[in-house]
């Protein structure tokens, strides 16, 4: 699944015709480049590592985790995507813990990948299911929330219409461009989107480099 370039098209016409403040933003950012990721079993494990830590200690975590996940591979003789959810399980939780996964996010990745082998969460074929009944269906893995599930619809299966409304990020754009007093609530959030709707997930993605913008 991939963000087709007649669909992003057609997402900022209307987004720059519907709110002209999200119009502004447009202009100054310029061109839509998020590309999907086909790694969805990796997008997920990703998630739950950077969840709550700053970007950096987040970066570094994944890259020794798949450094390890390569050596242990390699001496396995096994080929193949550097996340998958035996090579997970290959891991104790201990082993995952001395990568410096908290022993909380190691139990998230490793109940992940157990679904996944379970046939419980099929990643293959996931993307055959709406919005709602994907969400319901990470959400029943431990340490995958609602956002979590939203940021896979948005980066990993490319779905035009998704609003996270928890994102603190978003909701800092958004108190920031529309003059809000404080972060604004779901039901205010859910107002302010509604035009641009069916594109929130390209809104969303133009509020957070707007704050980009802003740091410059």
């Amino acid at each position: 699944m991939s963000f087709s370039a007649q669909h992003v098209k057609a997402a900022r016409l209307h987004l720059r015709k519907s709110d002209p403040k999200l119009g502004a933003i447009i202009k100054s950012v310029g061109p839509f480049t998020t590309k999907a990721r086909r790694d969805r079993f990796g997008t997920l494990v990703r998630s739950i590592v950077s969840q709550q830590i700053a970007t950096a200690a987040a970066e570094a975590i994944k890259s020794r985790l798949e450094t390890a996940i390569e050596d242990n591979r390699k001496t396995a003789r096994k080929r193949g995507q550097p996340y998958c959810p035996k090579t997970i399980l290959d891991f104790s939780v201990d082993e995952l813990r001395e990568i410096g996964l908290s022993r909380q996010k190691a139990t998230y990745v490793q109940s992940l990948a157990q679904h996944v082998v379970d046939g419980d969460v099929d990643l293959a074929e996931i993307h055959k299911l709406d919005d709602e009944t994907i969400i319901e269906s990470l959400t029943q893995v431990k340490g995958i929330g609602r956002w979590t599930a939203q940021m896979f619809l948005i980066f990993s299966l490319a779905r035009l219409d998704v609003l996270p409304v928890d994102d603190l990020g978003v909701r800092t754009a958004v108190k920031n461009v529309y003059g809000l007093g404080d972060l604004p609530a779901k039901s205010e959030m859910e107002e302010i989107a509604e035009p641009w709707r069916p594109y929130a997930s390209i809104a969303s993605w133009y509020m957070w480099r707007s704050l980009e913008l802003d740091e410059n």
